[in-house]
């Protein structure tokens, strides 16, 4: 993120963030270590999440492309605004 968005969402509840950044690309980084990147489309209070467009990635490298994933929440380490 630039340091005007970080800013932006600096004292903000994470569901707050979340629903700003609906729409916008994202990577989620597993437990497992699994990477994924796409458009975020929604968000639950379990942190299960949609994406479209998404490409996996296992250690750096691009494994798959995927036109929507559903992640369950439970599974989530983080969710990061591209």
């Amino acid at each position: 993120m630039e340091n005007g968005a970080v800013s932006q969402w600096e004292g903000k509840d994470p569901a707050s963030f979340l629903a700003g950044i609906i729409g916008s690309p994202v990577t989620v980084k597993l437990n497992s270590g699994v990477v994924y990147k796409g458009e975020l489309q929604s968000v639950d209070g379990y942190m299960n999440i949609a994406l479209e467009k998404t490409e996996e990635y296992v250690d750096g490298a691009k494994k798959r492309s995927y036109g929507d994933a559903f992640v369950r929440g439970n599974n989530v380490m983080y969710i990061s605004a591209d």
